[in-house]
């Protein structure tokens, strides 16, 4: 008697999933040597994210394929999300700055394309320019300067002397202290301009400068408890611990500094997400990373529930199913007004994980996340 043997079925070809990289090269120069930024810096934390969605996309039939687009600051972002959407990269994360995201953001609305922004603080982009196309991993200056409050207000360190950059970027973040200091109960003592000298960084008279220049500076202010620096330019922040005239902690900028993520986290599991980074890319985790890699996270976590195209995975981060474990004490999950991510914020003097906000004590009647940044009822949302 003979069988014959049924041909062996074949295994179905797994789903790919494509989502794109979109970044611009140039980095700016550093005040410290320990601060230089790596090429991949965001990047890397997206491959991470990638590998992990591989490893789980194994048991589903799911295949995800990551692909980076370099551009420089000059060029038009609108033709690259045009071409990636062409190719069927429809998710896309982004380390742009505000206007090239907006930029993005247009043209890709009409190619259904879903950007995730992994990189730009500004909180118009959440509230007068929101889209309802962009889902920001990257905290808001709000939700920063929020978080940095809420510890100096547990302290007691409620009187602040404010010093301000003279860029824009510094203006913008000192709004967001001053909202936070309203809001939390801290009150300005004063506020200095540091207005910046231009010129090279790092000269072989520059330590005796500043030694000199940072006690004048800050001599003859009011009675405070803190220096509060407002310096996203990078250009006098760093030099302000153990320089000023009056022996006061430093935060901000410098000294006491609000971030997503620290090389120092080691809290909440979180040694196991920094030493499979270390192993992979041999160096240590930025705050950028971990926005890339938290936007990388939540397409895979989309997938692994059934959601592979933008517009399933959209509603679906704006369910109540959606929650993500990252690394820092609570899950995170969105913000459906403005598409922001809620997440904890960690406070760090450079060396160590000082604490992490929300604080104790700061009570909201949903969560107490909502407590940094700007929270439903203060929104200027309307998503389009």
């Amino acid at each position: 008697m003979f069988f014959a043997l049924a041909p062996l079925a074949r295994a179905a070809e797994p789903v790919v999933i494509k989502v794109g990289y979109l970044h611009v090269a140039e980095r700016k120069a550093a005040i410290s040597l320990l601060d230089v930024l790596a090429d991949d810096d965001g990047l890397a934390g997206a491959q991470l994210a990638m590998q992990d969605n591989n490893t789980t996309g194994k048991f589903l039939d799911q295949q995800f394929v990551l692909e980076e687009i370099r551009l420089k600051d000059t060029d038009d972002v609108r033709t690259a999300i045009v071409a990636l959407a062409d190719r069927g990269i429809a998710l896309v994360i982004t380390d742009l700055p505000p206007r090239m995201l907006l930029d993005a953001a247009d043209a890709g609305q009409a190619r259904g394309v879903l950007l995730f922004n992994a990189s730009a603080i500004d909180d118009r982009l959440r509230e007068e320019e929101c889209r309802a196309d962009m889902i920001h991993t990257a905290p808001t200056r709000s939700m920063l300067a929020d978080a940095l409050a809420q510890y100096l207000v547990w302290k007691k360190w409620r009187r602040w002397l404010l010093v301000v950059g003279s860029h824009e970027k510094d203006k913008l973040y000192a709004d967001a202290l001053r909202r936070a200091a309203s809001r939390f109960g801290a009150k300005i003592v004063q506020e200095r301009v540091f207005e910046d000298p231009g010129g090279a960084r790092s000269t072989d008279s520059g330590i005796v400068q500043i030694q000199r220049r940072i006690p004048l500076f800050t001599q003859s202010a009011p009675d405070h408890d803190v220096l509060v620096a407002a310096d996203e330019s990078e250009v006098f922040a760093a030099y302000l611990p153990y320089r000023t005239w009056d022996a006061r902690p430093v935060a901000g900028s410098a000294g006491l500094v609000a971030k997503s993520w620290d090389a120092a986290h080691d809290q909440w599991g979180a040694n196991q997400l920094q030493n499979r980074f270390v192993t992979m890319f041999r160096r240590r985790m930025t705050a950028l990373d971990f926005q890339a890699w938290l936007a990388a996270r939540m397409i895979g976590e989309a997938a692994a529930h059934g959601s592979t195209d933008p517009k399933a995975m959209l509603a679906y981060f704006n369910s109540t199913d959606f929650v993500l474990a990252a690394f820092k004490g609570q899950r995170v999950n969105l913000r459906d007004w403005n598409l922001q991510v809620r997440q904890p914020i960690l406070l760090t003097d450079g060396r160590v994980v000082v604490s992490a906000s929300p604080q104790e004590g700061f009570l909201h009647h949903s969560s107490a996340l909502d407590t940094l940044g700007y929270d439903r009822p203060e929104t200027r949302c309307k998503l389009r």
